[in-house]
């Protein structure tokens, strides 16, 4: 069983690492650059190029204007030749180079000349940034994971670090096989996605979840399943993780209390499932619901040609018991609406769920609940949320699920897990 979770745990895991794109970092309007531009700024600030360069750089700015890449980078190499170049004349010349570079896409020499600029050491700090948020840019796109750290952590100390910049750094990290690090920045990056009012992103959390399934690591698996459940409620998260929780549970009543969570997030995928669920039904006296259950799985294809005879014998028990239920309703109803105490209302309203007629399952079970004296009050809670849940109405399967949390003796888990089933009710 372990092993085929953390298979399954892989292969959620298994991603397209994103690929980042340099079409909007890189423009002229995200570098701060368009030649007339700097130089304006530059003579605003006192700043000037020397004369032993004026032709060729004004040569190169007018390449630049007119998209003459190459011609531009014919002049600035002219001018880089030149001596007695002050460190303003050299930053300058590596900027451009830079830039040009970037628009022959040619990023190897693209990064040299920014770093280049930077090491001039007379590069104010806006241009600091600017070409810190460039060069991290271009090693993030070219797989230089620590340079794309290095950069990185020089931005989020800098506070100008975006959360898509967070996600890039944790990626870096998960390349590297770091998964401690990648863990943090991942968290960095989720904290900074939700206070910026965006929903995180989904490969964050795969990082971390690739990362604990590698290590066959369940207990560091379930929380990220949560996370993963709660951003988009994917059945497959729902597998996984009912997986895990399934393996150590030993009690029959809570194993199909998780069955049942299974079973109504699509997340129930292979016929044995679908078996032990109907079997685990009909000693519980639900024999309509077991049936229903049954035949999913034979309509869906999922019960194998050996199980089909055994599976078969079972159906038409299960109906004959189904049908015998369904034709006492009348009478269970007087019964129970007669007795003081809840439990049979309870027990009418999980056959009329079984049949289909969840408003009368609402009906019952909400009487029982109000008249008390339930053997197993965390039944009558989940009906009630099951049933009110397909009528469509999710606010008040929220409460009846919140009603769990009343229950003595409740299991953690089976409580943690329609928690949370009730919390993706309103996506």
């Amino acid at each position: 069983m372990t092993h085929s979770i953390h298979e399954v745990g892989r292969r959620q895991a298994k991603f397209r690492i994103a690929s980042v794109s340099l079409a909007l970092a890189l423009t002229l309007g995200c570098l701060g650059f368009s030649p007339q531009a700097a130089f304006s700024a530059e003579k605003e600030k006192g700043q000037q190029i020397s004369r032993v360069i004026a032709k060729e750089m004004t040569a190169a700015q007018k390449a630049l204007q007119a998209s003459q890449w190459a011609e531009a980078l014919k002049n600035l190499e002219a001018a880089e030749t030149k001596s007695g170049l002050t460190p303003f004349d050299l930053k300058t010349i590596h900027y451009f180079k830079g830039f040009a570079n970037i628009k022959l896409n040619n990023m190897k020499a693209a990064q040299g000349e920014l770093e280049k600029a930077l090491a001039t050491g007379v590069a104010t700090s806006e241009e600091k940034g600017q070409y810190t948020r460039t060069l991290f840019g271009i090693a993030a796109s070219t797989s230089q994971f620590q340079k794309t750290i290095d950069y990185g952590k020089e931005m989020s100390d800098a506070g100008s670090a975006t959360p898509n910049d967070l996600a890039i750094i944790a990626q870096s990290y998960f390349q590297l096989k770091d998964c401690k690090s990648a863990g943090v920045w991942v968290d960095k990056s989720v904290a900074a996605s939700r206070k910026a009012g965006e929903a995180p992103k989904e490969n964050l959390f795969l990082f971390k979840l690739q990362c604990a399934s590698d290590a066959s690591d369940n207990a560091a698996m379930i929380p990220v399943l949560n996370e993963l459940i709660r951003l988009n409620n994917k059945s497959t998260y729902w597998n996984t993780l009912l997986r895990i929780e399934r393996q150590d549970e030993r009690d029959d009543h809570n194993t199909l209390m998780l069955y049942r969570v299974m079973y109504d997030t699509n997340a129930m995928t292979v016929g044995g499932d679908y078996i032990e669920m109907s079997q685990l039904l009909g000693d519980a006296a639900l024999p309509a619901e077991a049936q229903t259950v049954l035949e999913k799985a034979l309509s869906a294809g999922l019960i194998a040609d050996t199980q089909k005879e055994r599976t078969s014998r079972l159906l038409n028990s299960l109906k004959t018991r189904a049908e015998a239920d369904k034709k006492g309703l009348p009478a269970l109803d007087a019964e129970a609406t007669k007795n003081a105490a809840g439990e049979l209302d309870v027990k009418l309203g999980e056959v009329y769920y079984g049949t289909g007629d969840y408003q009368g399952a609402v009906t019952a079970i909400t009487r029982g609940i109000g008249k008390g004296q339930i053997k197993h009050p965390d039944e009558a809670y989940v009906y009630l949320g099951r049933s009110q849940a397909a009528l469509k109405n999710n606010a008040e399967a929220k409460k009846a699920f919140a009603g769990l949390k009343s229950v003595p003796n409740i299991s953690p888990r089976v409580l943690k897990l329609w928690e949370l089933y009730a919390d993706t009710l309103s996506r």
